[in-house]
């Protein structure tokens, strides 16, 4: 499990009910019913327009991937990556079909080449292949991010009214706070469920689709490098060109045959 949303979201929502305990007013939320659900339920079926119906519960499913833990060190895909154009200029293309590969884009790579696919057809395939997975990416994020646009604005709704009904009660000055006060929690419900839950998960998603398309990037140019017979130390020093300077790790000093 990925710690650092847990702990983010976790944190939030503990600060939010600190708040409420803090001015005494826990009874008040537990009490009422009306703007969680009516935030929440706006907001799902508000989002729900703007995208076919398979599309918004295929998204609501990834969520699972701001909480899962990732492998984010693209350095060891390029240490792999050395290590199969060893392999290869070694013994060969077809001695790759013994390695064991654990990136499974990579691993469809390195099957085209043992197949003897041309180097264009290779580059295509994966290219097409990676824009897919981009795009599938980006599609569950733009959901999330539209739920994290369109609760504050059913929050305000509610609040709008809740406001509405107090006027209508004007008569009784003794209810206008309590009639005020809830109004105002839908507000509430759609800020905190916006920054807190929505779009957090939203910029998680965007940033895994980043990490994502760093690798599959590095796994189309690392294919290409094997297929091409160039030496490791080489590959390992071009690939190394995609990551941070601080995450590089030199290339051995061995000799390459």
């Amino acid at each position: 499990m990925d710690i650092a949303t847990l702990i983010g979201m976790v944190g939030a929502f503990a600060f939010v009910i600190y708040a409420v305990i803090a001015q005494d007013q826990l009874a008040m939320f537990t009490d009422d019913l009306f703007s969680p659900i009516f935030v929440l339920g706006g907001t799902m079926l508000g989002v729900m327009i703007r995208f076919s119906l398979g599309h918004f519960f295929s998204s609501l499913k990834v969520v699972a991937k701001a909480f899962a833990k990732s492998n984010d060190d693209p350095q060891s895909l390029i240490d792999e990556i050395v290590e199969l154009a060893t392999v290869s200029r070694k013994d060969g293309l077809l001695a790759l079909e013994k390695v064991s590969i654990s990136e499974g884009f990579l691993e469809e790579g390195v099957q085209m080449l043992i197949d003897g696919s041309n180097a264009e057809v290779v580059k295509q395939s994966l290219s097409k292949n990676m824009r897919g997975i981009i795009e599938r990416n980006s599609s569950s994020e733009k959901v999330w991010r539209s739920m994290g646009e369109a609760s504050p604005a059913f929050g305000m709704i509610g609040t709008v009214v809740g406001l509405v009904a107090m006027m209508a009660k004007m008569d009784d000055p003794k209810a206008i706070g309590p009639a005020m006060a809830l109004a105002l929690l839908t507000t509430l419900w759609g800020s905190v469920l916006a920054n807190v839950v929505f779009l957090p998960i939203a910029d998680k998603l965007k940033y895994r689709s980043s990490t994502e398309k760093l690798k599959l990037t590095i796994c189309i140019d690392g294919v290409m490098a094997i297929q091409a017979g160039q030496n490791p130390r080489v590959i390992a020093s071009v690939l190394g060109a995609y990551l941070d300077p601080t995450q590089r790790v030199a290339p051995s000093k061995g000799k390459s045959k």
